[in-house]
């Protein structure tokens, strides 16, 4: 671990399935896994071109750009410690929180940090089950992770398997996580096309899991077109062995071969095709969803856990390509939708792809009930212009909760961190923000923050190359925050963060 107690700072210049009990997971090192459009099967390196490195290179000598790994921030964060990877040395992925523990995905499994001193965060345990892409949340006593690869079967020592095989496995595991020193791997539950990522909708006596995948084709036998709704999987607390899916409620009905989702091309030019969902994000305060459905954003009711209901639909084929994750504020009347243009290892953040493509998407919610509908208010993109050779764009944040402010942490890859504030859906800006230098002035190498979250009192960023970051932010706008106490934060599971904090 890197303790950084007097980083330096340099403020930027801007510019213009079955179930499978008692399976073993082990601490040993594995090969990489895969997953899109997320970072992961992509090549981590890429040539640029000539021009592009010198160009590179005198931004950074203009001061434009940091040097390469050298940390930069506002005068409102500090850097407070950073853990890099250890035996899991595959890319960093989501991060869930519970009490003092933090629990950081990884293509190789997952990692738990005792992080009751933010300062010095201490390894609990790195447990090693690879599958792409390790999206994680916890609930209780339970954690789930997501797999998005073919795999041999639905072992921890599972080796990468083609999807055109019948025998491939894919979808999510169930962990027991009472031992933080020693989890336990309890259920497996495959899905049809994997779990890209989940979202759990807790209650009492169970934990549904909404999964979201997609990319469907005739070839594989598990991911039959259309594919064109999300799987959703019951699981009993105290029998977690015993979970299943329990519906496929279809989100876009239609005649096609793909179901009634965006066409994409050749209709629309540069947007992604829907074939199932990337991301949910729940708000089970107002039993309300939204749905990143890679060409489409939707908006739902999920009174009813097992049979959702789709209130509204929107699309955006001049600048979203990817509709990739979504946020809403505290009073559920505005929703953060991110475009992952690029898939996560693209240079987006310069001057030629400009500030409303690969950004935020804010839309106030209008209406009452089933009336509701998304309009759509403004785009929000760090304008910190970043290398070429610097993957960033749109990705995981979350509300920082101070009461009649919409204010949200959020990745951006190479971008860094970004705080901003949209009370004002019309005029978002941001109040604050972190970041590195490049890992290359030579190649396009895919790093950087992949979520970033804020967890009682503090902001938690997992680099997918650099590890786990902690950073403090001190501003009056967001210091009421610090009184805002969670038990647990799984970030697409969104909580009513004044429902116990009334004081």
């Amino acid at each position: 671990m890197t303790l950084l107690n007097t980083p330096r700072i340099r403020r930027r210049r801007l510019v213009g399935a079955a179930a499978a009990v008692g399976l073993v997971a082990t601490l040993l090192t594995a090969g990489p896994a895969s997953a899109t459009p997320d970072p992961g099967d992509a090549p981590t390196r890429t040539e640029v071109s000539r021009s592009t490195s010198a160009e590179t290179k005198a931004a950074i000598k203009r001061g434009d750009i940091p040097d390469p790994d050298e940390i930069v921030h506002s005068d409102n964060i500090e850097h407070l410690a950073n853990i890099p990877k250890d035996v899991l040395s595959d890319t960093n992925s989501d991060l869930a929180f519970q009490g003092k523990y933090a629990y950081a995905g990884n293509y190789d499994g997952f990692r738990i940090f005792d992080i009751s001193n933010p300062r010095s965060p201490k390894t609990v345990a790195q447990v090693l089950c690879p599958g792409s892409q390790n999206d994680i949340s916890v609930s209780g006593n339970l954690l789930f992770l997501s797999t998005d690869s073919s795999r041999s079967d639905d072992s921890c020592a599972s080796t990468t398997q083609p999807a055109t095989e019948k025998s491939s496995w894919e979808g999510m595991k169930v962990f027991d996580i009472s031992d933080k020193r020693n989890p336990k791997y309890v259920a497996a539950v495959e899905t049809a096309c994997g779990s890209h990522t989940h979202t759990l909708v807790p209650e009492r006596r169970n934990v549904y899991i909404y999964v979201s995948s997609y990319s469907p084709s005739a070839d594989f036998p598990d991911c039959q077109p259309p594919h064109d709704g999300i799987s959703v999987i019951k699981v009993p607390r105290k029998a977690p062995e015993r979970s299943a899916v329990v519906k496929f409620p279809v989100l876009f009905p239609g005649d096609g071969p793909d179901g009634g989702g965006n066409p994409g091309e050749p209709t629309n030019p540069g947007v992604s095709k829907t074939t199932g969902c990337h991301d949910l994000t729940v708000l089970p305060s107002k039993n309300l969803a939204a749905g990143a459905c890679m060409g489409d954003g939707i908006l739902f009711d999920i009174k009813n856990p097992e049979r959702p209901k789709v209130i509204d639909r929107v699309q955006d084929n001049v600048n979203f390509a990817f509709w990739h994750s979504a946020t809403f504020n505290q009073r559920a009347d505005k929703v953060v939708f991110t475009d992952e243009l690029g898939g996560g290892g693209a240079a987006t953040c310069n001057e030629e792809i400009g500030p409303d493509r690969g950004a935020d998407g804010i839309y106030d919610i209008k209406g009452k009930g089933d009336k509701r509908k998304l309009v759509f208010k403004s785009y929000y993109k760090i304008d910190r212009h970043q290398a070429d050779t610097e993957n960033c764009v749109a990705h995981n944040g979350s509300l920082i909760p101070v009461k009649g402010k919409d204010l949200m942490v959020q990745a951006w890859y190479q971008g860094g961190v970004s705080v901003w504030d949209f009370t004002n859906s019309s005029k978002p800006k941001e109040i604050a923000y972190f970041e590195r230098g490049p890992l290359s002035t030579d190649t396009l190498t895919t790093g950087g923050s992949w979520s970033a979250y804020y967890y009682n009192g503090y902001i938690y960023s997992n680099d997918m190359a650099k590890g786990f970051d902690v950073l403090k932010l001190d501003d009056r706008r967001t210091d009421p925050a610090k009184r805002i106490r969670l038990d647990e934060l799984n970030v697409q599971t969104q909580p009513d963060y004044f429902a116990r904090n009334r004081g």
